[in-house]
């Protein structure tokens, strides 16, 4: 496949972004257009759009990537996610609309304290940047394989383009132009998972129909894993009780995904657009893993060595690119592209929302939109993009797994804390130790880390997704330990 035909449907995709950017811009670029969308998102695209963020190249590369070694038991951590949802639709969002909150974290300032406050939204940062920067990493690889190296441009130099690029189109809309933007990449996302069945399908000699019957009479097919709890990451329980802490911790507690449902006008339209959101993300997830069964029979049909591929990232983008005709390949790089570049937009919006809310203190101003507050946001963003190819180019070094094994890992270990925090205070009356917090929140990854480390050597217990619960848990712990009782006043 050229590289020169694929740089340049690459090329016409982003100058279609910064088209729709400059026109949800023009008329309003100040900072409630940016972090909120003015609170004027209509729920349905919001809800569409969500896909693109959620899904991300992650899900389009390493989901298909992982049926060959776990067949479709990932599923069963989606089901926990769709129940995840449910739980931010009738629990979180009706919490942050009452508040009438922009960042997510003020609610840990007004229920437990300065410090509990400042370290979630902290914890925020450094999970959203990690996050986004893996699943960035995963189209760079792409990107460099089967176009940048052919003209030997160093990968450092790609990240910087990729960067670049979603700058362009971010950096004055924000929020109002991602809403839009992202309604667009989640078109292309969907379309490209549908074509890419039907391509490899042909390729196969397979209808529909035989299509349909081929994945599901396959031994990739099996979805649920009842047989050794102790010795396997696969297990249900593990699976479905990981995926609903996951979510809510990464979704409900994370301010990228709910600074779209706040920009909602009201609680109905946001609790609407997050049910919509489910469903369509559980369906989704099982045409991924469909195409990943038909990519291992493709890899069988055509003596394709897995052996070769240094990760099972590879499997995707090797057949697409150089085993099928360019119709397909140019589908899979559009939807590659869409879906990765959807999250990352979406995440470098949050982080400058974050951080320009939690610790520059924006919402505090009285003057919201003045040409230096507007600067400084425009610095913070900038700022995120570079701390973002940091995290990309250390990550290369020490990545040797797929990449949604090592996002949900770290998820496991950043946002537990998160989760604890949130629940402490939605569920106890309690006063936490405000000050201890930070140290708190430290000390029980580096506990669930040498966990994690020894448990499986010790006791023969493997951890899974369901890393995050322990994490939560004794945070949970540490926090009740050292909390008091609310001290009662007068009416």
């Amino acid at each position: 496949m050229s590289p020169i035909i694929l740089l340049s449907f690459i090329i016409g995709y982003f100058l279609l972004l910064i088209v729709v950017s400059h026109f949800t811009s023009r008329n309003s670029s100040d900072n409630s257009a940016f972090f909120i969308a003015n609170r004027n998102s209509k729920w349905y695209l919001v809800a569409f759009g969500m896909i693109g963020t959620a899904l991300s190249g992650v899900t389009f590369i390493s989901v298909p990537g992982a049926v060959g070694k776990t067949s479709f038991g990932y599923f069963q951590f989606v089901l926990g996610n769709a129940v995840g949802f449910v739980l931010i639709a009738t629990v979180l969002l009706p919490l942050y609309y009452r508040m009438h909150l922009v960042s997510i974290y003020t609610y840990l300032e007004k229920r437990l304290g300065h410090w509990s406050y400042k370290t979630g939204a902290m914890i925020f940062l450094i999970s959203r940047t990690i996050g986004s920067a893996f699943r960035l990493y995963l189209v760079a690889i792409v990107l460099q394989k089967f176009i940048f190296d052919a003209w030997n441009i160093p990968f450092a130099v790609t990240i910087v383009i990729c960067l670049l690029l979603i700058w362009l189109y971010t950096y004055r809309g924000g929020l109002k132009t991602i809403i839009i933007t992202d309604t667009l990449q989640t078109v292309f996302l969907l379309s490209s998972v549908m074509l890419s069945i039907y391509f490899i399908s042909q390729n196969l000699n397979f209808s529909l129909v035989e299509t349909f019957e081929a994945v599901k009479s396959s031994s990739y097919s099996k979805i649920f894993f009842w047989d050794d709890f102790f010795g396997s990451k696969s297990h249900f329980i593990k699976q479905f009780f990981g995926g609903i802490f996951v979510t809510v911790a990464m979704t409900g507690l994370d301010q990228d995904l709910m600074q779209k449902n706040l920009s909602c006008k009201n609680i109905g339209e946001a609790q609407k657009n997050m049910l919509t959101f489910t469903s369509i993300f559980v369906v989704i997830n099982l045409f991924f893993l469909s195409v990943g069964a038909l990519l291992y029979m493709f890899a069988a049909k055509k003596g394709l060595d897995l052996a070769s591929f240094a990760t099972p990232d590879h499997l995707f983008p090797e057949i697409a690119l150089n085993h099928l005709n360019i119709i397909p390949a140019i589908i899979f790089m559009l939807g590659l592209t869409a879906a990765t570049f959807a999250t990352t937009d979406s995440a470098l919006t949050a982080l400058t929302t974050s951080f320009c809310v939690d610790f520059l203190n924006f919402n505090k101003v009285v003057d919201k939109n003045s040409a230096s507050l507007i600067r400084t946001r425009h610095i913070v963003h900038l700022s995120f993009s570079f701390l973002m190819l940091l995290v990309i180019l250390a990550f290369k070094v020490i990545n040797d797994d797929s990449v949604v094994n090592a996002i949900f890992k770290a998820a496991g270990y950043t946002y537990g804390p998160l989760l604890a925090l949130f629940s402490f205070g939605m569920i106890t009356k309690r006063n936490v130790a405000d000050k201890l917090v930070p140290y708190i929140c430290v000390l029980s990854p580096l506990i669930v880390f040498f966990i994690d480390k020894y448990s499986a050597s010790l006791t023969g217990y493997v951890i899974g997704f369901e890393l995050i619960v322990y994490n939560g848990l004794i945070t949970f712990l540490m926090l009740l330990l050292t909390s008091r009782h609310a001290e009662k006043t007068n009416p």
